[in-house]
């Protein structure tokens, strides 16, 4: 997710499109593209208010990377440089320290022109990023990072289910992950008819999808589940509202509100998210559509620690593996952020 300076109160005026990710180098097991994996050596910046960079923080806690990778969080609020700081001592990041994210893609590419976005992933010490590719950075984590996985880490992209579990996210980005974005920033009625029916055609497959199993592809999480969910824990939040995708709330689809339910309670999902960040983040920072940054006090919260009995359809969360550890002391959601 991009953000910052003129270009938030902008959106609604022309058609969205989302750019594509420019540093895409990747961190693996070889060393291929000159970033072998490595304990301590990169730090995933990432804001909590942020589905694309929620997809990575959810992906390295079900991993128990937590250790090997550390995480630095932004400011859901940001200003005319991007993404900040200003949550850490100092207001810089203690690791890199550094102010603002942009000073990192300055390091990798002097007077770089695109957005400055999250997640990235900055090596430590150079201090350049390495990749914004949000796209594979969450795939490359459960494949080429696997020896620094802990005990019991489960396997999220089986490599027997690899097809359909890309079949499936397609789907889902384009008319989920993405729609909604096209729907919230639609210029014209058209744009956003045609975007917003879009969403809720594909959210009633899904539904059918997930009625007669727990999870998207075969009997366990996999990266589908994971890109699914950060949509759908913004949706009443956020998107109803904020972004016009109001057909219904996601409290009323039982299906896929007592799946989203499911996955919001298991360890390594809903332990990640900061509903005080998402809602600051959009609602202050999208001045382009909410002009007057007034946040909402609603929707209450407290409906995602309800019992959901999706068990009953079976499944294993974690496959052969086991759930992730206490969430460490240092990134434990604030209370105003959680139910």
């Amino acid at each position: 997710m991009s953000g910052g300076g003129d270009g938030n109160s902008a959106l609604g005026r022309k058609a969205f499109n989302r750019s594509p990710s420019h540093f895409t180098d990747r961190i693996t097991a070889d060393g291929r593209d000159g970033w072998p994996v490595a304990a301590g050596r990169y730090r995933l910046v990432a804001s909590r208010a942020c589905p694309w960079a929620s997809r990575a923080v959810i992906s390295r806690r079900l991993l128990g990377l937590e250790d090997a990778l550390s995480l630095a969080v932004t400011d859901p609020v940001q200003d005319d440089r991007s993404w900040r700081f200003t949550l850490d001592p100092g207001d810089r990041d203690p690791v890199l320290g550094i102010r603002y994210l942009s000073e990192a893609y300055d390091r990798r590419e002097t007077g770089y022109p695109g957005g400055v976005s999250v997640p990235a992933v900055v090596d430590v010490p150079s201090g350049k990023l390495v990749t914004n590719d949000y796209q594979q950075l969450t795939l490359d984590l459960a494949t080429e990072w696997t020896a620094l996985h802990r005990d019991g880490a489960p396997d999220l992209y089986p490599a027997r289910h690899r097809d359909e579990i890309d079949a499936v996210m397609a789907e889902v980005y384009e008319d989920v992950n993405n729609g909604v974005y096209r729907a919230g920033f639609a210029p014209e009625q058209k744009k956003y008819e045609e975007a917003c029916a879009g969403v809720f055609r594909r959210l009633e497959l899904l539904a059918g999808r997930l009625a007669g199993q727990r999870y998207l592809v075969g009997d366990t999480i996999t990266e589908a589940d994971i890109r699914l969910f950060t949509t759908l824990v913004r949706f009443d939040a956020v998107y109803h509202g904020h972004f016009k995708c109001n057909r219904f709330k996601l409290a009323e689809n039982p299906v896929l509100w007592a799946y989203a339910r499911d996955l919001y309670q298991t360890p390594g999902f809903g332990d990640t998210v900061d509903f005080d960040h998402i809602k600051r983040h959009y609602y202050q920072v999208h001045t382009g559509i909410n002009p007057t940054r007034i946040v909402p006090l609603g929707p209450d919260l407290a409906g995602w620690l309800t019992p959901h009995h999706r068990e009953e359809l079976g499944g294993r969360p974690f496959g052969d593996g086991t759930p992730p550890g206490p969430v460490p002391a240092a990134e434990e959601v604030a209370v105003a952020g959680r139910p």
